[in-house]
């Protein structure tokens, strides 16, 4: 800055060039932050709009010029006994008190001096964002975040200075007077200062919020960003359901840039600003439907903003010598189309919560579905119940009672004092992000969020019960539905030498469950990712034009059409799905079977019917490993290999090992591995283990040429119950007969380990035994099993019942 010795020792700007996080009582909390960023960030090649900060000196200088200290202690003297009308009064009457002391006139020429010299920078038609910044703002115990006002799109010397008294009147909103309350801030001990810098063009291009945790799970090896169209307040307020995008920071930082796992967001609305200078009008456009079939931003700003969040954590972190989770906003600049950090602050809900504690949540009898009222995703993990009551403006919230849950299209901070006495939140529109789903993880409360058309059939004043337990789908059930909670220290939970591993199907599940104190995945099931995020035949996106039905060929047009093909999308929502599990656990083992659907269960799919044969016995028939290799599936499983070679090479997961499940012959197998190293999955490269689900008897009787092929196997005890008993295992009829404890069954599962023992190679066993029958547990840890992989519900007792058993043995310390 050519006038920087100057402006350094002005009484009241000061450049960001000059600011850092010691000065937060000076500048506050955005200032400082800002400041920290633009000096320490932007020579990483992190780009950080430069500023000034109008310091705390000047509003105490504000309110001695006028006098207004007193006036204002005799306003707020008893705030904290008043009802809302008089709260609402009071705060009117002291920003009125504030904005009119005006600013005096030493005060105005230094901010009209430090504008002009801003202007040298950018140029004569920059206009500028005008950005409250308490001095107690951005702590780790109090974000303060949303509490006071921010100014957008001035573009003139007075315009700048009637904001700027505009903020300093901010400080005493009604919202910041409550939570101030709420967190034993002393009224007069907390200061505004205002942060003046370059305006992001937002409104012309895309912004939004990012993390560097899960904000659910409390994950840490993850960047979470969320993406909309226009202004980033749609995200905060929860008005547009937002993009969401993952990336995994360990294989990031080891060279694999790529996008984890995403999310379209509906993007409803793009928030820009009045193009007229100073009108400070911000206004809601319904975003084109073109528009909003397309992600807000490319994987290669995915990727950008993934490493500026990595670089802000660790630079953070290091300043706190601790590791410090980050809440950073940014924004892409419509004009010169580049990334920009505009906030980073310390997290302060997910990464507070115990990282050594579960507390699980459970239905003590699973709802009927026809008590189900609506869906949305789930915030948190919990479940609440109470009277649901309908909130359409801020006026509406004095009806709103203790323990009800609060139900909205959407929410904003003025509604705080309400919400934080709500059992549960429900809102029509929102995101992960949304304002809503904020408020729900700082108050501990559970949320559905983006509920849409849903919404219809939620009744005000009647009794609901709210699920955020059931995965990452959030219910509204009707009813009071009677639950269970139980805390679980996770440190006490002992570690047997038997390895004790989980079996799971869903990504969203994946970064809650990764805190469980498991050794991994022993059973990954693609086809559940199949059906939930693909839904259809991989058949049908490999060949569209073999889809009989005109229907289901448009059916699958629409599923990829911003895809360069259907096997683009396969592979690209597989590989995710994968990924997002194989990321959670890293770099513990992960195993993922191929998909074994039957086939009446992929006729299921979208265009399946044109690629099934119909059987009378389909568990019986063609699946596992008989179809990979089949003309009539080839092409399928091809994609299947392709999506598990970029979960592994791209992303750099190679945690993850490949199952193939229902092999019924050696030269069946031969033929499975044949094809997976044509297509990239080369057995024992880059560390590819291929295991084999054992669950024939003549996996069992050729236990050691099975053995000699693939590098470990898995008892699958349903399929080995019912084909050494004769019991079809979907039949109600025979079902009294299908027990897995029969001696039968044992002896083949005795052979099976025994004769992987035998031959140096792993033996698990991924099937229901051992967690629902205690025998079958003691049977398999005094047999040797390497690893009984179960249910996560099933996780603990298992857990405490093998390290009895293994004590019993004198094994387990």
């Amino acid at each position: 800055m050519g006038n920087a010795i100057a402006m350094a020792e002005s009484r009241y700007i000061r450049w960001f060039e000059h600011t850092g996080l010691t000065d937060i009582a000076e500048v506050g909390g955005k200032a400082a932050s800002l400041g920290e960023m633009y000096r320490n960030l932007a020579p990483q090649g992190i780009r950080v709009p430069n500023g000034f900060t109008i310091t705390a000196a000047a509003y105490r200088t504000v309110l001695d010029h006028a006098g207004a200290g007193e006036p204002l202690r005799e306003l707020l003297h008893d705030i904290s006994n008043a009802d809302s009308d008089q709260l609402g009064k009071a705060a009117a009457q002291a920003r009125k008190l504030v904005y009119e002391a005006g600013l005096p006139d030493d005060l105005a020429r230094e901010i009209a001096s430090a504008y002009v010299e801003l202007c040298e920078q950018y140029g004569p038609q920059l206009r500028v964002a005008v950005r409250s910044s308490a001095t107690a703002e951005d702590l780790p115990n109090a974000s303060f975040a949303g509490q006071h006002d921010s100014f957008l799109n001035i573009g003139d010397k007075d315009g700048l200075l009637d904001a700027c008294r505009r903020c300093f009147a901010s400080l005493f909103t009604e919202r910041a007077i409550s939570y101030r309350e709420r967190n034993g801030f002393d009224h007069f001990k907390v200061y505004l200062a205002i942060a003046v810098m370059k305006m992001v063009r937002a409104d012309l291009a895309s912004s939004g919020v990012m993390f560097t945790l899960d904000t659910d799970s409390g994950f840490r090896d993850v960047v979470f960003i969320n993406s909309a169209f226009g202004l980033g307040e749609n995200i905060v307020q929860g008005t547009v359901d937002p993009d969401e995008f993952f990336v995994h920071k360990p294989t990031f930082e080891q060279g694999h840039r790529c996008v984890l796992r995403r999310q379209l967001g509906a993007k409803q609305q793009t928030l820009v600003c009045d193009e007229d200078l100073n009108s400070q009008e911000l206004h809601n456009i319904d975003t084109p439907d073109a528009r909003r079939r397309h992600y807000s931003l490319s994987d290669d700003e995915v990727l950008t903003l993934a490493d500026y969040a990595i670089k802000t954590e660790k630079h953070y972190s290091a300043q706190r010598g601790d590791d410090c989770p980050m809440d950073i906003e940014w924004a892409k600049d419509g004009d010169d189309e580049q990334l920009y950090l505009l906030q980073a602050r310390p997290e302060t809900v997910a990464s507070q919560k115990p990282r050594n504690q579960l507390e699980r949540h459970r239905f003590r009898d699973k709802p009927d579905r026809e008590a189900l009222l609506a869906e949305g995703r789930a915030i948190g993990a919990g479940i609440a119940s109470g009277k649901l009551r309908r909130i359409n403006s801020a006026d509406e919230l004095v009806k709103f009672k203790d323990g009800e849950v609060l139900f909205a299209e959407s929410t904003s901070p003025d509604w705080g004092p309400a919400m934080r006495r709500a059992a549960a939140l429900v809102t029509e529109r929102g995101g992960r992000t949304c304002h809503a789903a904020i408020v729900a993880r700082e108050f501990g409360i559970p949320a559905v969020v983006g509920i849409g058309a849903h919404g219809g059939q939620l009744r005000d004043g009647v009794e609901v019960t709210l699920s955020c337990a059931e995965g990452d789908v959030g219910r509204v059930y009707a009813g009071d539905i009677p639950f269970d909670v139980e805390t679980i220290e996770l440190d006490d939970v002992p570690r047997p030498d038997t390895r004790i591993m989980i079996n799971l199907g869903s990504p969203e599940q994946a970064f809650r469950l990764s805190a469980l104190p498991c050794d991994g995945i022993g059973l990954a099931r693609m086809e559940f990712i199949v059906s939930e995020h693909i839904k259809a035949h991989p058949m049908a996106l490999a060949c569209p034009d073999r889809v009989e039905d005109e229907t289901e060929r448009r059916r699958i047009a629409a599923l990829t059409e911003h895809y360069a093909s259907g096997a683009d999308f396969f592979i690209q929502k597989l590989s995710e799905g994968i990924g997002t599990i194989a990321a959670a656990f890293y770099p513990r083992p992960v195993i993922v079977r191929t998909s074994d659907f039957k086939t009446n269960e992929y006729a299921r799919l979208i265009g399946g019917a044109s690629f099934e044969p119909r059987e009378e016995n389909p568990m019986l028939g063609f699946r596992g490993a008989s179809r990979y290799a089949h003309p009539a599936y080839a092409e399928g499983f091809a994609l299947e290999c392709a999506a598990l070679a970029r979960a592994r090479e791209e992303m750099g997961l190679t945690n993850i090992k490949v199952m193939i499940p229902f092999c019924r012959r050696i030269p069946e197998g031969e033929k499975v591995l044949q094809a997976m190293t044509e297509h990239g999955l080369r057995p024992g490269e880059n560390g590819l283990e291929i295991y084999v689900m054992c669950e024939i008897p003549n996996n069992v009787v050729q236990i050691d040429a099975f053995s000699q092929l693939f590098d470990g196997i898995s008892i699958g005890s349903n399929d080995l119950t019912q084909l050494v008993l004769g019991v079809d295992r979907d039949s109600d009829i025979v079902a009294f007969d299908f027990d897995e404890r029969d001696p039968g069954v044992l002896e083949m599962i005795r052979q099976a380990v025994e004769g992987a023992q035998r031959n140096g190679i792993p033996a698990g066993i991924c099937g229901e035994a051992p967690s629902n029958y205690p025998e079958v547990a003691e049977y398999l840890v005094k047999l040797g099993i390497d690893s009984i992989s179960l249910s996560p519900d099933a996780l603990l007792r298992t857990i405490e019942r093998v390290v009895a058993i293994e004590r019993a043995m004198g094994k387990s310390q």
